[in-house]
C-alpha cells in the first residue's frame, strides 16, 4: 500500500457507445464483466470487479430521453458525460473515482476551492452478481472539475448503501488483473493541472511526488507531457492545453499468461520491460497496460 492522507481510487468511468463492444473487447482482453446495471437517470454500465477494491465502468446511455430530463434537471454526471462524448466521442476515459467517507464534507471543500462543478447527487441503483443475486447500492457524489479542463473530471463516491453481494467470481480474472496500480492523465503542462488533483483527491503536501504525481493510498496518478507518455507505452495522446485521462496500469504477476489471454483473444498488445501495453479500441477507451509485480 502507499503511504497516503488522500481519498483512495475507488473507480474509473470509461464511455463507450455500445455496452455490447464493451463487454466484447473487454472479455478478449480476459476481463469477466458484471451483468448490466441501470442507472435511474439514462445510462447504464457493465463493470469489471478487481480484488482490490477498485474497479472499471464501461458506461452507455441507454435512455437518451431520460439522459436530456437529467441534464435539465442540474445532474452533473450526466451533464460531464455528454459533454465528454460531444467534444471526444462515444468512446473514451472521462472521470477518476475516489472513495469518500463524507461527500457532503467533499463538496464543500471543492466549492471552497473554487473546483465544484455543480449539485451533489444522491441515487441507488441494484446490482447483480454473477450468480444472479441482487441488492440494492446507493451513492452520494460531489464533483471537481476545472472550467479550463472540460475534457476530465474526478468525484468523490460516498457508498451510502453496499451491496451484501459475493463478487469473487467477479473478480476472477483470466488475465490475472488484481487491481490498478496507476492512473496517467496527459497534458502540454502537467504541473498546472496537479493543482486541481490533489484538491479533487484530498492529498496532502506529503503526497504529491516529483514529476507531478499525486499518491493515494492505493495507486498513483501522474500527469505526463505526451511527449513522456509517448516514451513510456510507445503511444501516441493529441496535444493539449488541459488534461484528459489517458491510461491504466493493472497489477499482475505473470505477464506471460497476459500475452497468452491476449494472443487468444487476438488482441494487438506489445512488450514493454514489465508491461504488456495494449492501446485503446472500441469499447476499452483507455490504454491498458498491464504490469508485472512481484
Amino acid at each position: 500500500m502507499i503511504k497516503s492522507s488522500a481519498h483512495p481510487l475507488d473507480h474509473l468511468v470509461l464511455p463507450t457507445g455500445s455496452l455490447d463492444a464493451a463487454r466484447s473487447r473487454l472479455a478478449s482482453l480476459g476481463f469477466v464483466v458484471a451483468p448490466t446495471g441501470i442507472h435511474p437517470f439514462g445510462t447504464q454500465n457493465a463493470c469489471v470487479f478487481f480484488a482490490d477494491g477498485t474497479y472499471l465502468e464501461p458506461l452507455a446511455v441507454g435512455n437518451e430521453q431520460a439522459a436530456g430530463q437529467a441534464i435539465a434537471a442540474g445532474n452533473v454526471f450526466i451533464a460531464r458525460d455528454r459533454l465528454y462524448r460531444e467534444r471526444l466521442g462515444e468512446e473514451g476515459f472521462s472521470a477518476v473515482v475516489l472513495g469518500a467517507g463524507n461527500a457532503d464534507a467533499d463538496h464543500t471543500r471543492f466549492v471552497e476551492a473554487g473546483l465544484s462543478a455543480g449539485d451533489m447527487l444522491s441515487f441507488s441503483r441494484v446490482f447483480t452478481d454473477a450468480n444472479g443475486k441482487s441488492d440494492t447500492a446507493s451513492f452520494k457524489l460531489a464533483f471537481a472539475a476545472a472550467k479550463e479542463a472540460p475534457d476530465a473530471f474526478l468525484f468523490a463516491c460516498e457508498r451510502v448503501n453496499a451491496p451484501k453481494i459475493d463478487r469473487t467470481a467477479l473478480q476472477a480474472h483470466a488475465n490475472g488483473v488484481t487491481g490498478i496500480v496507476e492512473v496517467v492523465a496527459v497534458s502540454d503542462a502537467p504541473s498546472a493541472q496537479i493543482g486541481l488533483i490533489s484538491i479533487a483527491v484530498g492529498a496532502s503536501a506529503d503526497d504529491l511526488g516529483a514529476g507531478d504525481v499525486v499518491r493515494l493510498p492505493n495507486a498513483i496518478l501522474i500527469v505526463v507531457t505526451p511527449e513522456t507518455y509517448a516514451r513510456r507505452f510507445g503511444l501516441v495522446a493529441k496535444p493539449s492545453s488541459h488534461f484528459r485521462f489517458e491510461a491504466i496500469v493493472f497489477s499482475i504477476r505473470d505477464k506471460a499468461s497476459v500475452a497468452h489471454v491476449l494472443a487468444a483473444g487476438a488482441v494487438d498488445h506489445d512488450m514493454s520491460g514489465n508491461d504488456v501495453v495494449v492501446p485503446p479500441a472500441p469499447g476499452q477507451g483507455a490504454a491498458f497496460i498491464f504490469r508485472e509485480i512481484p
